[in-house]
């Protein structure tokens, strides 16, 4: 039998290590790690030598991405009514619908309000309550379509790729003020004249899996994931990806590094995963592939580790009965509350194939905007949640380590 490995001491994981990773991932030379962009494969790079330095066997496995939008440029828009014109600032009060229209020219109409008036020429304003699909059916001729979105705390509209085809028009959204100033331009033969500049891109993506060890006879095999890409910068506004998902990647390594030197015989491996913001195109790649080996990993992916508001959300799928109640049981051991909650992230690929998986999530500040800043991601966040995936994997040895609680059982 082969001896469970002593408890962990606390010191052994690093919040310090973890904030660097987050800083590292976070900066402007990975420029916020889009699949398929210059700043996505300098980042792959700099993870693949972390995880190599861990001793670890690393394979980078590429795969076509289709029809990634990017914007070519900023958005210019400017509107007015009588003799005053304003220019709307993009990311805030105003961003490129991604069901967009590819339009890299500025186009000038009147305003007008979509279903009331003609809309030959005009940029219509889609009233609240009017979807974008209803509004199409009003808007033959129209120059474009104008829709109000919320902004999120700090101001800002949030950025997706995942999403709708493009349509047939221009379409950009506004904040709510800006909806409501445009709504009454509209009947004061107000105009406006904007661009759309959102492309579509065919890239290649890739996963990083890393083997760390081997499962010892009768030992369960572990797989931690996270994704490290992001929704990239745009044309004069960073947006550094620090929560969503330098965090959850800085845990997982962290967490590798702490769990090399032994976990009671279970096997090991990392994968640092591609396209999560697009669909999870790599996990669901990635998973495939393990399904196709005949490979049974137990699942714990990370996705967010920013703030810990009173409890982690977890989410499982798959068979996944005994990796709930080892994380259960890590969590009560090392004093982190655990909640179900959505987790919509790799995991689901990983469950949807037929695997036991967990997805852990722990705040998101500043989701998809440029407010996603490394100083947001909290250092006890980061501890908490690697000290949650070191526990959980030490449990999952047959005969496992008592590890110390600082809550008592």
């Amino acid at each position: 039998m082969i001896p469970a490995d002593p408890p962990a001491p606390p010191a052994e994981i690093s919040g310090e290590r973890m904030v660097a990773t987050v800083a590292a991932l976070a900066a402007d030379r990975f420029a916020g790690r889009r699949v398929g962009s210059a700043g996505g494969a300098a980042a792959r790079a700099w993870l693949a030598d972390r995880l190599a330095a861990l001793g670890a066997t690393v394979e980078t496995d590429e795969f076509p991405v289709r029809a990634v939008p990017e914007l070519s440029a900023a958005p210019t828009v400017t509107w007015g009514a009588g003799t005053a014109a304003h220019r709307l600032t993009a990311g805030r009060q105003v961003a490129v619908h991604l069901a967009s229209a590819y339009a890299p020219e500025v186009r000038r109409g009147g305003l007008g309000v979509a279903g009331a008036d003609d809309p030959t020429g005009r940029w219509l304003v889609v009233p609240a309550g009017m979807s974008l699909f209803d509004a199409y059916g009003h808007a033959h001729g129209a120059t474009g379509l104008l829709v109000s979105r919320p902004v999120d705390a700090d101001g800002w509209q949030y950025t997706t790729l995942a999403g709708p085809d493009p349509g047939p028009l221009p379409a950009l959204t506004l904040d709510p003020a800006t909806h409501r100033a445009l709504l009454a331009a509209a009947g004061a033969r107000g105009w406006l004249a904007a661009d759309a500049p959102l492309r579509r891109l065919d890239v290649t993506g890739a996963n990083l899996h890393a083997t760390v060890r081997r499962a010892a006879p009768g030992r369960p095999d572990v797989l931690l994931t996270a994704h490290y890409d992001g929704v990239g910068d745009h044309p004069g506004l960073r947006q550094p990806g620090a929560s969503d998902n330098a965090s959850g990647v800085a845990v997982v390594l962290e967490a590798a590094r702490v769990l090399a030197a032994g976990a009671g015989g279970v096997g090991l491996s990392v994968a640092l995963l591609d396209a999560e913001e697009i669909g999870a195109l790599g996990s669901a790649r990635h998973a495939r592939r393990l399904r196709d080996a005949g490979a049974d990993p137990l699942v714990v992916n990370v996705d967010g580790a920013g703030r810990l508001d009173r409890a982690a959300a977890v989410e499982a799928g798959g068979p996944a009965h005994r990796l709930l109640a080892l994380l259960d049981q890590a969590g009560r051991h090392v004093g982190v509350p655990l909640v179900a909650g959505p987790v919509a992230s790799d995991n689901r690929r990983y469950g949807g194939a037929g695997f036991a998986a967990v997805g852990i999530g722990a705040g998101m500040a500043g989701y998809h905007s440029p407010a996603d800043t490394a100083e947001r991601v909290e250092p006890a966040t980061l501890t908490a949640l690697a000290r949650l995936v070191v526990a959980t994997v030490r449990l999952a040895a047959p005969s496992p380590a008592t590890l110390s609680s600082p809550i008592g059982d």
